[in-house]
This record gives structure tokens, C-alpha cells and sequence, in this order.
């Protein structure tokens, strides 16, 4: 059997006010010709299909779009809720996707036999998939129970543990000797993380150790990070990344799927996804800067998205102002600029600091200035990782309440 991984598509995605739905249509097409070219009988998505828990009706029209497009391929589908997604938006449609082959799974269901999905070739189970969604809060009871910070932090990895444990003794004992694959979103102890991810489990601090999925399950397949890589385990498991970048942070990632083919082993083979449009990151001197955006010539299928940085030894207003011009009168055909700022070495004292601080306050997150708050205040470490907790507990709420909201 040959099964296709992928992970975090974020449909609905804007990077920096820039609409990515030609991006992901793009992969889509591309993606609907690999299953073809390679003969692929299970698709795997592992986690936040979208990028708002409450998504745009394009955003939705684009997802639709997408499954019928799949659905004309001789190919099972199998998605699992993200942290970005909604579990009940994902889950309305279930009963309808199941019948055309396509099974979704948007939170972890009360009965765990749920996660479960047998698939069958030529009337005979082939492989078992045990499809875990983002496990939050509420699905890990035991996180409450906890004492002290490190308590919290130990309680949610044990209650992910023992999550994948139950799943992986359902699957042994309802399917003895069949080969099972598991899915899973959560942050990975030693995964390196890009711009566009969003903190979960307790603002990563509980990083779950991929040991504890333990030897049972041949395959391992994970969503949530978006850098493709590798996790130490005792079987194969794999961050399949995002298709395509979603901050500039992920421009030199080599987006990638994994094909997994049982016959050959369960070592995955990678498969580069096709660059649809080009993330540039520029910086320099004003003059560097330039002649750096003079000399563009190649650009892709889709306009080349530019962040510009301004770097220069001392403030200088006329600087600032040139800078702006620049930006305002750069035209050239496949290329644009979607943000700038400058940033200077040796800062003075008074208004030109604020200018600074005001520049930088757009690259911060809500967890950098609350923390940098609290590093101010006479705190011991216990008091300071219960007040982070805390906060990002808080920030989890907004995040959601902001998205039901968009």
C-alpha cells in the first residue's frame, strides 16, 4: 500500500495581509497529479486543515473544492483536526465525507474507538490508522491535577502518552497482526519550529519526548511543525512540514510530502513540492538595498513576496524617509514588497528609541512582551513559569475566541 503525508495545509491563510489561496489551489493541482503519477491508495492529513477556527467562506469553498478534487482520484482520504482548526466545523460534514470515501476526524471523539479507521484493499485489511487529533485541555483530564508547574507540564505529557497507548491496544486487539500508522499534531521534544506556529500544550514547555509513542506503531505521522524533519523514536515518525511557506521564516525549507510504501518499508521517501512563489528576505544598507532590489530578475509562477530590513550603524531620519520612498515607488512586474522596517546598531536615547521600539513591536509576540514583563518584576522561577502558564492558557482562549469571530 502506498500512503501520502502531508500536514497543515492552512487553508485561508494570509501572510502579512497577503491572500495564499492561488498558493495552496496551485499545490492542490500538483498534488492531485502525484497521487495519480505515483499510484498513492491513502492520503493522510495530519492536523489544521485550516488557518481559522472559523474560516472564511472562501476558505471553506477552497476546502470543498479540494476534497471533490481528491475525490475523483481511486484514493482514501484521511484529515484530523489541528489546533488552528474547529473540531465541530471539521466534524459537521463527517457522515456525508465518509461516503465518498474521505474520513475526517476534527477532535477526539468520547469513544476512542472512534480514531480508528481500517482500510481495506481487494476485501482485506491492509493497514489500521489510528487517527488522533490535537489534544487539548478538556481530552487531557489529568493536566488539571497537577500541583506545580512541572506537575502541569508532566500530567499533559502522560495524558498525550496515554491517549496514543489506548488507540494503539484498540487497534492490537480489534486488528491483531495487521500494520497500524498513527497520526498525531503536538509539538516534539528537539523539533525546530518556524514564525507561523502557534504555541500549544502550554506554550511548548510540555514538548512531548517521541519515545513515549513507544514500539508498537510502524509509522508515526506528525502535523503541527512546519519544517519537515525527522523525530527521534523508536519507529519511523516525521514532520511532514506545510506544502507551502507560510512566513518568511520557512523561505529555504524544501517543502516536501512523504510516500510511505508498506511493501518497501516504512521508511519514508520524500517528494519536493514544486516552488510556487519565492519568499525574499532583503537587507542592507539604503544603498545595499537599492542596488538588492535593482538586480531582481527571476521570479515564479506567483509574484515574489519581499520583506525588506533597513540596517545602518546610526539613526538617520532622512534614512528613514528615503527608505520609504523606496518602497513606495518599487514597481516591477512579478515582485512585491510586503513589509519593511529598519533597524539600527547603535541607537541613541529618547525619540529615535521609540521610533525603534515601535518598528520592533509588530515582529514581537504576545508572549515576548509578557514575558520580558515579567522578567522586570521580583519573581522566583516557580511563580514566573506559573504566571507563563497562565498567560498562555489565556492567549489559547483569544486565539480561539478571535478566530469563531473572523
Amino acid at each position: 500500500m502506498k500512503i501520502l503525508h502531508t500536514a497543515d495545509w492552512h487553508i485561508g491563510k494570509k501572510l502579512h495581509k497577503h491572500d495564499l489561496y492561488k498558493d495552496f489551489d496551485l499545490f492542490i493541482k500538483w498534488l492531485c497529479d502525484c497521487i495519480s503519477r505515483n499510484s498513492i491508495d491513502l492520503l493522510i492529513v495530519s492536523g489544521d486543515v485550516f488557518d481559522l477556527a472559523n474560516p472564511s467562506s472562501l476558505a471553506r469553498k477552497q476546502y470543498y473544492r479540494t476534497l471533490m478534487q481528491l475525490r475523483k482520484l481511486d484514493c482514501e482520504i484521511i484529515l484530523t483536526g489541528g489546533n488552528h482548526d474547529s473540531p465541530a466545523m471539521l466534524d459537521a460534514p463527517r457522515e456525508i465525507l465518509r461516503e465518498l470515501s474521505m474520513h475526517v476526524i476534527g477532535g477526539l471523539p468520547e469513544k476512542l474507538e472512534d480514531c480508528v479507521i481500517p482500510i481495506a484493499r481487494h476485501g482485506k485489511t491492509e493497514i489500521i490508522i489510528a487517527a488522533i487529533p490535537y489534544l487539548r485541555d478538556s481530552d487531557l483530564r489529568n493536566a488539571s491535577e497537577g500541583y506545580t508547574y512541572e506537575d502541569r507540564l508532566e500530567a499533559i505529557r502522560q495524558g498525550i502518552q496515554y491517549t496514543f497507548e489506548q488507540v494503539g491496544q484498540i487497534c492490537k486487539r480489534n486488528y491483531p497482526e495487521v500494520p497500524a500508522l498513527a497520526m498525531g499534531h503536538l509539538f516534539a521534544a528537539g523539533s525546530e519550529t518556524s514564525e507561523s506556529e502557534r504555541d500549544i500544550q502550554i506554550g511548548n514547555q510540555a514538548a512531548f519526548n517521541a519515545l513515549q509513542f513507544g514500539d508498537y506503531f510502524n509509522y508515526i505521522a506528525l502535523g503541527h511543525i512546519h519544517k519537515p524533519q525527522k523525530i527521534s523514536a523508536l519507529v519511523p515518525a516525521y514532520y511532514s512540514g506545510s506544502p507551502i511557506p507560510l512566513s518568511f521564516s520557512e523561505r529555504k525549507d524544501e517543502k516536501r510530502l512523504l510516500l510511505i510504501d508498506t511493501e518497501k518499508g516504512w521508511n519514508p521517501e520524500s517528494i519536493p513540492v514544486p516552488v510556487f512563489r519565492k519568499l525574499l528576505k532583503i537587507s542592507g544598507s539604503l544603498k545595499e538595498l537599492k542596488t538588492k532590489l535593482a538586480s531582481l530578475d527571476d521570479h515564479y509562477e506567483l509574484d515574489s513576496l519581499i520583506e525588506v530590513e533597513l540596517k545602518e550603524e546610526t539613526y538617520n531620519a532622512q534614512k528613514i524617509f528615503e527608505l520609504d520612498e523606496l518602497i513606495s515607488n518599487f514597481k516591477k512586474e512579478g515582485y512585491e514588497i510586503v513589509k519593511h522596517r529598519a533597524t539600527f546598531l547603535q541607537q541613541t536615547r529618547g525619540a529615535t528609541e521609540l521610533y525603534k521600539n515601535s518598528q520592533q513591536l509588530e515582529d514581537l509576540t504576545p508572549k515576548d512582551i509578557f514575558s520580558q514583563l515579567i522578567e522586570k518584576q521580583q519573581y522566583d522561577a516557580e511563580t514566573q513559569n506559573e504566571l507563563l502558564a497562565a498567560f498562555n492558557e489565556l492567549l489559547q482562549e483569544v486565539q480561539q475566541s478571535e478566530d469563531a469571530k473572523a
